[in-house]
């Protein structure tokens, strides 16, 4: 298991322009594997009983200037797609991506703003100071167990103005959809090809316009799979031939889709899928239509009935069959449940990076008032912000990549390592065990796999961060 992740860590060495520089991205991804707190990153220290003053360095290599946060992104696509058992449809991988916001109250964190929450948990407020992050992942594992493994994450609200500060940029940063469909299209790259699974949300024109520039600018090839509202509108195709003078008509009759549960419920089909790791009836009518006033794009829509609830599934792959979306849109759930994994147990979202220089932030800001941030004019100040909201990507990037190797060692060795079923659960898995799993056994046996595997390059690492009398050569060489 250990050669394992040493194999993994090791192909970011050309990342990293500096070899103190890459000893602590081992410790940090090794650390956020195995770590028993979420408070900060001397956890990372605790549990692989590093030195006290490797506390200082070890935050300082969030903002180093060693290593940049795109080549970590594009090494690891790549060690994905060489290591991951990836699910593949009709010779293309299978992408969800989705937005997670997270609560932070730091008052000079930047990209921290009021979200709005739509969930029915009422534990949870409708308003919240926080993060929103989009996440492009992968789906990855066997038929019996399929993984959410994540990509890639970035903020994608509330940083506006510091992205402007970059003179380089040619434009404006995008809206959040449009985003979403850029980071589906640069993972797609990797792969070849790609559907990309969406919630309803990201079914919008300026996503759908984004996504139609994009499949004639690059060389990937991306399909969405996605789900619409119950109040959608959408038209059928226009006549072929046009009666008298005048220019073809770009559509044809305007229909409310959730009339057609009525009008046309008695051609709906039945057929048994696979759905949430169980059998499940469904019924489901299929049809092309045009949808977006303005836009008319020729979408596959079906209509679906699951357990009396009505659903309106879409794809941009007008090829697919209606069954095969069904089936995919029930594989989106899984990014839920590793955004679950990530915050409770990995602690991706623990950081707590902030700067002198970010203005206040402002909780109320009256009508007409600009955003502090538009104040901040000096370079030196900007500078910093700029380097902590990097620290803040960067931090959750590392987190990522702990949670996709934690994921490919449960595929991998859960049916070699017995240890990994030592730990007693109410319902235990019979085939693959999860990401907490993982990490307990990780936790408890390091010492011992170190122990056992002393020539490896991580083992070497973190012994030398526990040494005392090495600290000082060290954090010169930082």
């Amino acid at each position: 298991m250990l050669p394992f992740i040493d194999k993994i860590l090791l192909q970011f060495r050309s990342c990293f322009s500096r070899r103190a520089a890459f000893h602590w991205f081992v410790i940090t991804v090794i650390g956020l594997m195995l770590r028993s707190d979420q408070l900060g990153v001397t956890s990372i220290l605790r549990d692989l009983s590093l030195h006290p003053r490797c506390y200082e360095t070890l935050i300082h290599f969030f903002r180093s200037s060693a290593w940049s946060l795109e080549s970590l992104r594009q090494t690891w696509l790549q060690v994905v797609r060489k290591t991951a058992p990836l699910m593949v449809v009709h010779e293309r991988v299978v992408l969800v991506g989705d937005g997670m916001k997270q609560a932070k109250e730091g008052r000079r964190m930047p990209g921290v703003k009021k979200l709005h929450q739509e969930s029915e948990n009422s534990s949870k407020g409708e308003y919240i100071f926080g993060h929103l992050f989009g996440a492009i992942g992968v789906l990855a594992g066997t038929p019996t167990k399929w993984f959410y493994l994540p990509l890639l994450m970035n903020l994608q609200d509330g940083v506006k103005a510091i992205r402007n500060w970059n003179a380089s940029a040619e434009q404006e940063p995008a809206s959040h959809v449009v985003q979403m469909i850029d980071q589906g299209f640069a993972a797609a790259k990797t792969f070849g090809s790609a559907l990309l699974l969406l919630d309803r949300y990201f079914l919008s024109i300026p996503a759908l316009e984004q996504w139609k520039r994009s499949q004639t600018s690059n060389k990937a090839c991306l399909d969405l799979v996605t789900k619409a509202k119950t109040n959608a509108i959408a038209y059928e195709p226009p006549a072929a031939k046009k009666p008298g003078r005048g220019r073809p008509p770009k559509k044809g009759k305007k229909g409310k889709l959730k009339e057609l549960f009525q009008t046309r419920a008695a051609e709906f089909q039945t057929a048994t899928l696979l759905l949430y790791g169980k059998e499940e009836s469904v019924s489901f009518l299929c049809l092309d239509l045009l949808w977006g006033q303005g836009l008319y794009q020729p979408l596959r829509f079906v209509l679906v009935l699951h357990r009396g609830q009505p659903s309106i599934l879409v794809s941009t792959d007008l090829t697919l069959e209606a069954t095969e979306i069904i089936t995919l849109y029930g594989y989106r759930f899984k990014i839920e449940c590793t955004f679950r994994e990530m915050k409770q147990v990995i602690g991706a979202f623990g950081y707590r990076f902030w700067s002198k220089s970010m203005p206040k932030l402002k909780r109320y800001l009256r009508k007409n008032e600009g955003h502090p941030l538009e104040q901040v004019t000096d370079e030196a100040d900007q500078k910093r912000i700029r380097l902590t909201l990097e620290a803040i990507e960067r931090f959750v990037m590392c987190s990522c990549i702990a949670t996709g190797s934690v994921q490919m060692i449960a595929l991998r060795f859960s049916t070699r390592t017995p240890g990994l079923f030592w730990r007693y659960l109410r319902t235990p898995s019979k085939a693959i065990v999860s990401e907490a799993t993982v990490m307990v056994y990780l936790r408890k046996s390091i010492f011992r796999l170190l122990a056992q595997s002393p020539h490896l390059t991580l083992t070497q690492i973190i012994r030398f961060k526990q040494e005392k009398r090495h600290m000082d050569a060290d954090l010169l060489a930082s």
